[in-house]
């Protein structure tokens, strides 16, 4: 039976206000370089009135997001489900993600009182990004927001690790796996950053249950979870808790387990200017490769090379063009 949608994801909506910095701008701000940390509203406006607003760049994020939307660019076709404010970051986040081709949970009626979340992504001459998030409305995402005749309609879910911080992320978190067993569509999950693995332990334990199909981390994530010290032992133990999964090594490439075999990915060389976005953009191509017929090999072939392109440039999204011509490049047809 075919499948409406090749990937149903839910995760945080953010609209993401991304600018360049020195590094002397987090020491004169007190900001941690290189982590993810959640702040709220008044730091965030606090350091939203000292940066150059000439050079943000503003669009629909959140990882899960970025993620879907790269499905929807390579020629997937996905849905994602969020919660927005009725103000107006939350109708440009709608709007957005229609021009991205995304189809969404919103609706002017849907949207309510609140904020909006937005993330401040900082990003230093040596690529690396560090966020200042506040969640805003975000932060009470539920079950209410999950769309299950959508979601029975897709071959993957796919679940942002970043919602195990709060009780009711977390429980949107089982309840979606829950419905995708229900309706026999295949959990995709990603574990996020490594504070999340860090912090949020037995949370991710309670949403991956026996296992999930899918599991997409970094190395440090990995060693993080599964408490080992090297990425071999890592590895052996993460067959434990997934069916297959993705171990993306930044230049070094990415580790693929296919239930069977493990597949080393050749990484793309670039010189890399903002590494926004890199894992997202992985995993969205990834995902987009197979559910659209390519081999494990094949789609983390795309990947990488859609990672490496991602990089290269300042934001977390590939324009829809760019995403066409990597296709062309790898398998001669859009």
């Amino acid at each position: 039976m075919s499948k409406k949608y090749d990937v149903y994801g839910i995760g945080n909506a953010l609209v993401d206000m991304e600018f360049k910095v020195e590094d002397s701008f987090f020491t004169s701000n007190g900001v941690e370089k290189g982590l993810m940390t959640l702040v709220d509203e008044e730091r965030q406006n606090a350091l939203m009135r000292v940066i150059d607003k000439e050079s943000v760049k503003k669009q629909s994020g959140g990882s899960a997001a970025n993620t879907i939307i790269a499905v929807s660019q390579f020629g997937g076709k996905s849905y994602y489900s969020c919660k927005v404010a009725n103000d107006d970051m939350g109708h440009f986040f709608m709007e957005d993600m229609k021009l991205a081709g995304v189809e969404t949970n919103l609706d002017a009626a849907s949207l309510v009182p609140g904020i909006t979340g937005k993330c401040l992504v900082m990003v230093t001459p040596d690529a690396e990004r560090t966020m200042n998030t506040f969640l805003g409305i975000t932060q009470t995402y539920s079950t209410e927001q999950i769309n299950e005749a959508a979601l029975s309609e897709a071959k993957y879910v796919y679940i942002e690790g970043y919602l195990v911080t709060s009780d009711n992320g977390r429980e949107a978190m089982v309840h979606a796996k829950k419905l995708a067993e229900k309706h026999g569509v295949k959990t995709a999950l990603t574990f996020s950053d490594p504070a999340m693995v860090k912090y949020f332990r037995e949370g991710f334990d309670e949403v991956i249950g026996a296992s999930v199909d899918l599991l997409f981390c970094n190395e440090e994530e990995a060693m993080l979870y599964t408490g080992k010290s090297t990425l071999e032992e890592a590895r052996e133990e993460m067959k434990k808790s997934a069916k297959a999964f993705v171990i993306t090594m930044g230049a070094n490439g990415a580790m693929i387990y296919d239930g069977d075999t493990f597949i080393e990915i050749e990484p793309y060389k670039v010189k890399a200017i903002d590494s926004n976005g890199a894992g997202d953009m992985f995993a969205g191509a990834f995902l987009y490769g197979i559910t659209n017929g390519h081999t494990y090999a094949g789609a983390g072939k795309l990947a990488s090379l859609a990672s490496s392109k991602v990089v290269t440039q300042f934001g977390p999204r590939l324009q829809a063009q760019q995403a066409k011509d990597l296709l062309i490049q790898l398998y001669g047809k859009p």
